[in-house]
């Protein structure tokens, strides 16, 4: 297969100076994109830092390193959690490279707690960088890729929104709200080149402080990269899909349904006596929300009600 290339492509990726952010912008600086590396430089539980170095924050110091090896790349310190820095943070690659074909959302922030303590100010702050952040991010791509008639989305998600996680509850919400965002956007973007998909990584970063991850088979960013630049890439065969990489694994995850019990009248004993029936997934349902999930699941329903007569 030929080499796949981004070359005059334009990747907005938020959280990109530090982690799997900062992996994806090397790759696809790598094979010619032109990158916007968002990241204001905050510590993990999203509190202002102080840490920089000479060269500056993350951003700054990333962007120096891929036009040091040849590439092209503008920083950006706006945070997505407002609408004002989303727009900025579009302004931004629209300034500098005229367009915007890919938006990577991996910025995030993590403050943990239990569904008993967690306070509320730890729950808004976390609910502003993930979803509302992902939400702002779309919602000023979507306009500049529709007009372009071309753009990729990739959303970042976790086994947490997909499992949930005790004591990180906020982070479990948000990711599992991406699913929703991410498949949205799939289905008003079909007609006008875009696609949408969510990345499900797993990576030792900043985030794995306090994890014993001394067990852990090799699992660096650039093993989750590949995975997010084919869903960046033209060349991306699929749209309102998740994907999972991690430790070298990549794979699909996806929702799925019983066929289910048909009967025209319930009672609360009848579920409690076909419950293992209702239950039973030995003939799972996928439904693809592109190009119409919702109104499949919906016929598939009408059509059982009509097979039993009703």
């Amino acid at each position: 297969m030929a080499e796949l290339r981004f070359d005059d492509r334009v990747a907005v990726i938020t959280g990109g100076g530090r982690g799997l952010g900062r992996a994806y912008a090397l790759l696809l600086a790598a094979r010619g994109a032109k990158i916007v590396v968002n990241d204001p430089g905050v510590s993990m539980s999203g509190d202002a830092t102080d840490a920089k170095d000479s060269e500056g924050g993350p951003a700054d110091a990333l962007v120096a390193e891929i036009k040091a090896a040849g590439g092209q790349a503008v920083a950006s310190l706006d945070s997505v959690a407002t609408p004002e820095g989303a727009k900025a943070i579009v302004q931004t690659a629209l300034d500098a490279f005229g367009r915007v074909d890919i938006l990577i959302h991996s910025a995030g922030n993590v403050r943990r707690g239990s569904l008993t303590e967690l306070s509320y100010e730890d729950f808004e702050s976390v609910l502003a960088v993930h979803l509302k952040g992902a939400f702002n991010m779309v919602r000023e791509a979507m306009p500049v890729m529709t007009a372009q008639n071309y753009g990729r989305i990739v959303l970042t998600g976790s086994i947490n929104g997909l499992y949930g996680k005790a004591n990180n509850a906020t982070y479990a919400l948000c990711k599992a709200g991406f699913m929703g965002l991410s498949n949205t956007a799939a289905i008003e973007g079909k007609d006008a080149g875009i696609k949408s998909n969510v990345i499900i990584p797993a990576a030792v970063t900043r985030m794995s402080a306090g994890i014993d991850t001394s067990k852990f088979p090799p699992m660096e960013p650039e093993m989750v990269a590949p995975a997010v630049a084919w869903l960046s890439h033209e060349d991306c065969s699929i749209s309102g899909e998740m994907l999972v990489a991690m430790g070298g694994r990549v794979a699909r995850a996806f929702i799925a349904e019983s066929e289910g019990v048909f009967r025209q009248d319930w009672t609360i004993e009848d579920v409690a006596s076909d419950i293992d029936a209702i239950r039973a997934a030995d003939k799972p349902l996928v439904f693809a929300p592109v190009p119409q999930g919702e109104l499949d699941h919906l016929l598939f329903g009408f059509d059982m009600a009509r097979k039993h007569g009703a």
